[in-house]
């Protein structure tokens, strides 16, 4: 249950923690703070984290730095709190792993209903599936593996989920909208965040699928 899930919150200033675990732990989450991007890693590595809120500008290790590390050990969601706004650093934080961000000054319920959506997502909303093979390319949900002809590709969890999503449709027509709802569970996010992941995806798979881009509309992996 959601109840249950413990949310590690990282940031540097202590009121903005507070603030967040307040909002929080009135939804019935249990929260756990680091103050530092070294205690952050220190948290992650004891285990027991659903889903960490981690700000970028942190002291010894910053918040891209700390993402970066971790994401080469779990899985688990993570939102970026950045106080810089542009395209850029929204950009930076979804290209080393992180699943969504806010920006200060931000509503403290927002971040609550995005945590929420986060954990939905995490726990499987995609519902089990049978494998799926397009061209050389198989995709296993429940083992969450993919292969091309028959070699293994390191996948993060979203962009294993966005092509899940685009190989079940091949030649369908996916807006970036309906994407952000499927994969990511929120319509908060910019639909950059899909032309970010398509770009890994097209990086890693190479001329093992072909992604269509749809100008101002979406995507279409073609079969």
């Amino acid at each position: 249950m959601a109840a249950a899930a413990r949310i590690l919150v990282v940031d540097d200033e202590h009121s903005l923690r507070r603030l967040l675990r307040l909002y929080l732990e009135q939804e019935g989450y249990e929260v756990v703070e680091a103050g530092t991007g070294v205690e952050a890693l220190s948290a992650l590595r004891r285990g027991g984290i659903d889903l960490a809120l981690v700000d970028v500008m942190l002291p010894e290790l910053d918040g891209f730095e700390v993402v970066r590390r971790i994401r080469t050990e779990l899985g688990l969601p993570i939102i970026m709190i950045t106080a810089r706004g542009e395209e850029a650093q929204r950009i930076a934080g979804l290209e080393v792993g992180a699943d969504d961000y806010v920006v200060k000054p931000f509503s403290a319920p927002e971040v609550v209903a995005r945590v929420r959506a986060q954990l939905r997502r995490a726990r499987g909303h995609l519902g089990t599936q049978e494998p799926i093979q397009v061209g050389p390319v198989a995709l296993d949900e429940e083992a969450r593996r993919v292969t091309v002809e028959g070699r293994e590709v390191e996948l993060t969890r979203r962009e294993f989920d966005l092509l899940a999503a685009l190989l079940r449709d091949p030649g369908r027509v996916h807006t970036r909208d309906a994407l952000l709802e499927q994969v990511w569970g929120t319509a908060y996010l910019q639909p950059k965040t899909v032309d970010v992941h398509i770009a890994g995806l097209r990086r890693k798979l190479g001329d093992a699928v072909r992604i269509s881009s749809l100008r101002g509309v979406g995507y279409r992996l073609e079969s």
